[in-house]
């Protein structure tokens, strides 16, 4: 296509589409010997029986995947006490935000999120022209409720809360969250992506309050990142219209089959879970040891300031020279922070052993 020709296809894309950054084709420099503490993975193998359903499911590979996953949703409703028209289940839940924001913005309506928090969540307000506001928390990382209803947050269409929150781990005590959805006539997405870690869950407020859609992954407690396994739980009207708004079969065979196996065998899962918390314990106190401060957390990783006189960037790039990757925000407020994934004893040893030797290497 001539660059002319190309110049006038370009010039017919949306408002939207144009300030879009084409990604450069690229990937990852791979080595299979790093350990991999940077996306909140769980690094568990599948239970035998869950692991089986996904073979099972192989052998439908010529076959759709059924529509509307309505037995995904029956399964789902079953085990956490819904009935199946207040579930909708998705590609993940990033999916499902997705169509969350689809569903409630248009050009210049506004969201209000917690931050820091989930960065995809600023690249979907975009998506849909929209702005994106970000709610600083208060001292002792409280609720700010009075700024999610009031000032600028006043007009916000929806609200995103995660909790346990990404980056930070900070949980917030479910009597608050109840608190802001009770004094709020807007919708209160409650992300609970790494609630398995926590000690409480928000699922006792849907049926309360009909302004709340809370969301579930099966991503990070129970191993299946890469099967895509996703779940709202809300007002069946709510529910309904993101369900007919998903594209169609938007889960595939294997993705429902292990959906299905986990809702079935979630007993499974228990002591890895309790592994990870121990851990999770476990390693914030050996780097506060070395001089790192580390952010309370309830979910299956840590955010930790950096020891003075280097900031994030320069650990993460430190731990990779060691075969050790984790994560780095450059967004304000958390230059000088590193967010470390729980993974097993042996990986959390091999981090650990990291950490000793880029700490002596600076004394």
């Amino acid at each position: 296509m001539s660059d002319a020709r190309m110049l006038s296809v370009l010039s017919s894309l949306s408002h939207v589409a144009r300030q879009l950054d084409v990604p450069h084709s690229s990937r990852p420099s791979a080595n299979g010997n790093c350990v991999k503490l940077d996306m909140n993975e769980n690094p568990f193998p599948l239970p035998a029986i869950v692991k089986e359903s996904a073979m099972a499911a192989l052998e439908r590979h010529h076959l759709y995947p059924e529509n509307d996953n309505i037995t995904l949703r029956e399964a789902a409703a079953c085990a956490y006490g819904f009935s199946p028209d207040q579930v909708i289940a998705g590609n993940g839940s990033s999916e499902l935000l997705g169509l969350i924001y689809k569903a409630f913005l248009a050009p210049g309506d506004t969201v209000a999120m917690l931050s820091p928090g989930f960065s995809f969540n600023r690249k979907l307000a975009m998506l849909q022209d929209a702005h994106f506001l970000e709610i600083g928390w208060i001292e002792n990382n409280s609720l700010p409720i009075s700024r999610l209803l009031f000032g600028r947050a006043g007009i916000a269409k929806f609200i995103v809360l995660a909790n346990p929150n990404n980056p930070t781990g900070t949980f917030v005590p479910i009597a608050d969250i109840e608190r802001l959805v009770a004094q709020s006539d807007r919708l209160i997405v409650l992300d609970e992506a790494y609630v398995d870690f926590a000690p409480d869950s928000g699922l006792r407020l849907v049926n309360r309050y009909p302004n709340l859609l809370l969301l579930r992954t099966f991503s990070k407690s129970y191993g299946v990142a890469g099967v895509r396994v996703g779940f709202g739980f809300g007002h069946p009207e709510l529910v309904g219209r993101l369900r007919t708004m998903q594209s169609l079969f938007s889960m595939n065979v294997i993705s429902q089959a292990v959906g299905l196996s986990i809702l079935a065998h979630r007993d499974a899962y228990a002591e890895n879970h309790r592994h990870i918390v121990r851990e999770r314990e476990r390693v914030a106190r050996a780097l506060s040891a070395h001089r790192f401060a580390v952010l309370p957390s309830e979910a299956n990783f840590v955010l930790a300031r950096v020891p003075p006189g280097h900031d994030g960037a320069w650990w993460q790039t430190a731990l990779q020279e060691r075969n050790v990757l984790v994560a780095f925000f450059p967004e304000e407020g958390l230059e000088n922070y590193i967010r470390i994934s729980i993974g097993t004893k042996v990986q959390m040893e091999a981090f650990l052993s990291a950490v000793s030797d880029v700490s002596v290497s600076q004394t």
